[in-house]
């Protein structure tokens, strides 16, 4: 625990040069799954239909897929045989957040639907009544729906900050390039160095709490 707790107060290049850059992809992918995975659940909590409900069991299901499965499909499409093979984004940022971003969307998308299901039928009857359609209409539902969609967004980031399998699989763990806290911990248990692994597991540990709460104390908001 002290020598954890050095490397994070002496400000050590290499343990927060790895938490920099964690925190780098998981906001960049977070921000961009946002705008769609928010598009999605604004559809989704629409008018009950088919397509609708497949589409909700869809997204359902896409939340619960293993994070190394994203990985492998996401590894299949950069690898260098695969048809975005020569933008060279394997083992490099783009990779991570590309993966990430698929992992991030339908939580996104999953988290905004509920909320907005939650929201008073009155709301949707006094649109109705008053003829609001088209943008007004989506306007005042990004406003009604805001503390949804904000709550959203920090359980994704939380979510990507968190995972290993993605990271690992398409950053391939490069050293100052693609390492993050959840590969460094890996690496370094491994290798006995448990001062290090430890460090990052109390910064994942605070970033965990401030995500929770957060989230926690827009709930009543959403109602």
């Amino acid at each position: 625990m002290n020598e954890a707790l050095a490397l994070l107060v002496s400000g050590d290049a290499e343990t927060w040069g790895t938490i920099g850059r964690s925190l780098r992809f998981s906001l960049f992918s977070t921000l961009f799954s946002l705008l769609p995975g928010i598009a999605l659940g604004i559809w989704m909590a629409g008018r009950e239909s088919g397509p609708r409900r497949a589409a909700v069991a869809v997204v359902g299901a896409l939340t619960a897929v293993p994070t190394v499965v994203v990985g492998l499909v996401v590894y299949m499409l950069i690898s260098r045989n695969g048809p975005l093979g020569g933008l060279g984004w394997l083992f490099a940022g783009p990779g991570i957040v590309i993966g990430q971003t698929l992992l991030a969307l339908p939580i996104v998308a999953s988290l905004v639907w509920s909320g907005l299901a939650r929201l008073d039928p009155r709301f949707h009857e006094t649109l109705a009544t008053f003829g609001v359609r088209g943008a007004r209409r989506l306007g005042a539902i990004l406003r009604e729906g805001a503390p949804v969609m904000a709550g959203a967004l920090v359980a994704a980031f939380g979510r990507v900050t968190g995972e290993v399998g993605v990271a690992m699989l398409l950053g391939g763990n490069i050293r100052f390039v693609t390492r993050t806290m959840t590969t460094a911990i890996a690496l370094d248990a491994s290798m006995g160095d448990f001062g290090r692994a430890l460090a990052f597991g109390l910064v994942l540990l605070f970033i965990a709490l401030v995500v929770n709460f957060t989230v926690h104390i827009m709930r009543p908001h959403e109602r």
